[in-house]
């Protein structure tokens, strides 16, 4: 605390309040990015399922379904979380605080995550899929035990990706009173003019972001290497001369 009174002596006039706000950046975070992902999952695998050349196609749902991502998708966040908030009132009663950024945060997330998601599907090789239909697999094995599963290294980095631009959404709410190290920022840094405060709400989310993309790049890596072992038994298995 002396440290923090040394370097950033504002910050620790306001340190309990700064807590506090740190707390609501990540709740926001949590609840916003598990949501997103189970729905980001869902629509991008939808996707895949409905497109012309896959699982089941479905040309008017798949158009109904790019439709609203593609919507979504272009509307700048900000604009969003105004657009939101007759919305977000009537489902959480308040568009304020934590609760009242839950819902604009999951429309401004899972429309670019159901995108990623879809890329990272479309990647994985068609003779899988032929290969796995000819054995007998349906819809639900070819979605689970081919498609998803040989994307589980690609899944994770865009689940990254999107982590890492959902700490920048929970910033930019705060904008609107959402609470949060934006709030906070804008607020008690830019408001009272303690620079200080800023660089501290700099420093955390920086701290944050990195923690995300290293544990990302090591789950993703982990999981690579566990795919290419996996294939290669498999070879060795075949042809006992490797």
């Amino acid at each position: 605390m002396e440290l923090i009174e040394s370097f950033f002596p504002n910050l620790y006039s306001y340190w309990y309040k700064f807590i506090n706000n740190c707390i609501a950046t990540f709740k926001m975070f949590i609840i916003s990015g598990s949501i997103s992902f189970i729905l980001g999952l869902l629509f991008g695998v939808l996707l895949i399922v409905w497109k012309k050349d896959g699982i089941k196609p479905n040309k008017i749902l798949y158009t109904i379904l790019s439709l609203f991502i593609n919507l979504f998708r272009s509307i700048p966040f900000v604009i969003l979380l105004v657009f939101l908030i007759p919305f977000t009132r009537k489902i959480v009663g308040t568009a304020i605080g934590v609760k009242g950024a839950i819902i604009p945060l999951i429309f401004g997330t899972v429309p670019f995550f159901s995108r990623q998601v879809e890329t990272a599907l479309e990647n994985v090789a068609p003779g899988k899929a032929e290969a796995a239909r000819s054995m007998g697999s349906g819809t639900f094995g070819l979605i689970f035990r081919v498609y998803l599963h040989e994307s589980v290294p690609e899944l994770i980095r865009v689940t990254t990706i999107t982590a890492i631009s959902l700490v920048g959404l929970t910033t930019m709410a705060g904008a609107v009173g959402a609470g949060g190290l934006g709030d906070f920022a804008i607020n008690y840094g830019q408001g009272l003019n303690h620079q200080d405060i800023i660089y501290a709400c700099i420093v955390v989310l920086l701290l944050f972001i990195c923690l995300v993309q290293f544990s990302g790049s090591f789950l993703a890596r982990k999981t690579t290497n566990r795919e290419l072992f996996k294939h290669g038994h498999k070879e060795s298995v075949g042809n006992p001369e490797k």
